[in-house]
């Protein structure tokens, strides 16, 4: 198969909010919620403000980057390391006391790989109560990561993870 990204449409996929909205989002994130300086007590009540829904007693550190805040819904007692990607074009759900570790990225977005156009074929991520996405760890779209299972550092999980469930190599151990 050929493909010719020049056709793409991004067929189906719906950003959520007005441009105006994103734009404001975009240099909120850049401007101050990634920075070192901008206080961590802060960044929830920044995300509640773009519509995401967080729970209390979140840490979130520096250099943690969400794509869409509408799109995100976080429990109690969760942690998000630094430089961690929530690259959430879908709904991304993280249960309470979850910990996402420094530099993981949670991708709901990819493409349909044999369309000639490249069209989108995104998919929600959810972490049930208990999961730990190690550091440098992905998540696809589409994936539940069940209840205490964990994503080991560097591994990828790209199929659902059973209720304590380990993955340290990109299968399920």
């Amino acid at each position: 198969m050929e493909r010719h990204l020049r056709g793409f449409t991004g067929a189906g996929y719906d950003k959520g909010r007005p441009l105006l909205v994103q734009a404001a989002w975009f240099a909120v994130l850049h401007l101050a919620f990634v920075k070192w300086w901008f206080p961590a007590r802060w960044r929830p009540a920044v995300l509640r403000m773009f519509g995401a829904r967080v729970g209390r007693r979140v840490l979130i550190r520096r250099g943690v980057r969400v794509h869409w805040p509408w799109r995100l819904s976080v429990g109690d007692d969760v942690w998000i390391g630094e430089d961690a990607w929530l690259l959430n074009l879908e709904q991304i759900t993280i249960g309470s006391d979850v910990c996402v570790s420094q530099g993981a990225l949670l991708c709901t977005g990819s493409h349909q790989r044999r369309h000639p156009t490249f069209e989108f074929d995104n998919g929600p991520i959810r972490l049930e109560p208990g999961a730990w996405v190690a550091a440098r760890a992905v998540v696809l779209r589409g994936v539940t990561v069940g209840r205490g299972a964990v994503v080991g550092a560097s591994a990828v999980a790209h199929r659902d993870i059973l209720a304590g469930g380990v993955v340290t190599t990109g299968s399920p151990a």
